[in-house]
């Protein structure tokens, strides 16, 4: 960053990403005046929560913006990210910026190519200023590493922005960048989302392009998605994200580029709603947590929507063990050269060792074995949404916690027997491959952010952006401002 930092222009900064996209597409601003901006927020407030970290040189993006700027005076667009300052996860490769994955093995690595998602972006005319903040590996739902150290919650930077995809939401609920991407395993665009009061949408699996990467048919559990502070900015940044990429077979196919702002209004009467809370009593929560997530219910309600209590029929227990095997097999086989390489595997996190050799111990027997608990769980779903629209559910069973804590230990007065099991709750959509949407629930008795995930129907993103609109404009939650906003 640079000795004197950049003013902020407020003006610019607290658009809407659509407001702002069509401003500088019919040239009211310029894409060097909307730069200037956004870098001015980022120094008036990264210092205070380290969401963006591995700044580029600023000489060159100015030079960037000047050519966008003639793009646009000659006529020529290149989409609705035309001149936006963008920060890609630093969990995947972008080319020429330093790509940590959060871990010292890594450190000062620079990338020579873009994943597919960046690749787009870039073509889209985004700039990329920065790297957002992720945890080692992207594993957890914390956002610390030793790379950068710990981005801090937007709200209350004494608490955790929640993780992987931290530092974007955290960018997001305070204007640093008007929207910005982010992924997903188990939780990672959700719980972010909850806990910085903004929005986050789980893709379906083959919606948007995640990757390339060494293996990309068993690869189905973490997707790549959209962050933003309304629905139709998250649409905005999912029309440039989403479509086929032949170097992913399991990516789907549109006649064309598909515009997902469009046809966001429509009519929730006589919808309905199953509302499976804490599973009965299975997930352990924070006091107060349920409490915040019910009411946020009567949004629903107001949108014209029925709200039914519902307890799906399965062995939740059985779900969870399926699904931490299939997540040690996927983070072991991805990770075989670190932990095969003494020096390397020295480096890694107790967490990253203790998925990598989980995976490594599994047989091809115990992963088939969880392969059919996962088909029979999408089974119950399937046929839960034959009775219901949309499933709800908490984004998250805590509160933001002490940014000085690894990990939540106990929650609700039970020990937590594993680094992520207080994030069991998004294990659901994930193990059936379903669309998320992390929405804001309101705040606690503490003045603390919660979220709900609305989870839809297989390949409903759209319909979950519907939803999520006709929520926002109900609920107004999204649109309390953190107090280092002024």
């Amino acid at each position: 960053m640079p000795s004197q930092p950049v003013p902020a222009d407020h003006s610019i900064v607290e658009l809407s990403a659509v407001a702002l996209s069509a401003a500088i597409q019919r040239r009211a601003l310029s894409c060097t005046e909307v730069l200037q901006a956004f870098w001015g927020q980022i120094d008036r407030l990264n210092p205070a929560v380290n969401a963006l970290v591995a700044p580029m040189p600023r000489e060159p993006l100015l030079a960037q913006a000047a050519q966008l700027d003639a793009e646009l005076a000659q006529g020529k667009s290149r989409g609705p990210l035309h001149g936006f300052p963008q920060a890609p996860k630093d969990i995947s490769p972008a080319a020429g910026m330093v790509t940590t994955k959060g871990s010292p093995i890594f450190q000062g690595q620079v990338s020579s190519s873009d994943a597919v998602i960046f690749e787009r972006m870039r073509a889209g005319g985004a700039l990329f200023v920065a790297r957002s903040n992720s945890p080692e590996f992207g594993l957890g739902g914390h956002t610390y590493n030793p790379v950068y150290g710990t981005t801090r919650n937007a709200f209350d930077q004494s608490r955790s922005a929640g993780g992987s995809s931290g530092g974007a939401a955290v960018a997001v609920a305070l204007r640093m960048l008007p929207v910005a991407d982010g992924s997903d395993m188990m939780g990672s665009l959700r719980t972010p989302a909850a806990f910085n009061n903004v929005y986050g949408l789980r893709t379906s699996v083959g919606c948007v392009p995640h990757g390339p990467g060494d293996e990309v048919f068993f690869q189905q559990f973490s997707v790549a998605g959209p962050m933003a502070r309304d629905i139709p900015d998250l649409a905005l940044l999912l029309s440039v994200q989403a479509g086929f990429d032949a170097r992913l077979p399991l990516t789907h196919r549109s006649d064309g580029a598909q515009d997902w702002g469009q046809g966001l209004e429509r009519d929730f009467r006589g919808r309905k709603i199953a509302w499976l809370g804490d599973l009965g009593g299975h997930l352990p929560t924070e006091p107060g947590l349920l409490d915040t997530c019910r009411a946020a219910l009567g949004a629903f309600a107001d949108i014209g929507c029925t709200v039914d209590e519902v307890l799906p029929d399965f062995d939740l227990e059985q779900l969870w063990r399926a699904w931490i095997d299939l997540r040690s097999f996927s983070v072991a086989g991805a990770n075989a050269a670190l932990y095969d390489d003494p020096q390397k595997r020295a480096l890694l996190k107790p967490e990253a060792l203790w998925e990598m050799e989980r995976g490594r111990a599994l047989s091809a027997m115990d992963i088939y074995a969880a392969a059919k608990v996962r088909s029979s769980w999408y089974e119950v779903l399937r046929r839960l949404f034959e009775r219901y629209d949309f499933v709800v559910l908490p984004a998250a069973q805590v509160f933001p916690f002490e940014a000085e804590l690894d990990w939540p230990h106990a929650v609700g007065g039970r020990s937590m027997d594993t680094y992520h099991r207080w994030m069991q709750t998004v294990v659901g959509a994930t193990m059936a491959g379903l669309p998320a949407l992390s929405v804001p629930a309101g705040f606690g008795p503490n003045g603390l952010p919660a979220g709900l995930q609305i989870i839809g129907p297989t390949q409903a993103d759209r319909a979950l952006l519907q939803i999520g609109h006709a929520y926002d404009q109900a609920s107004g939650h999204a649109r309390r401002r953190s107090p280092l906003l002024g």
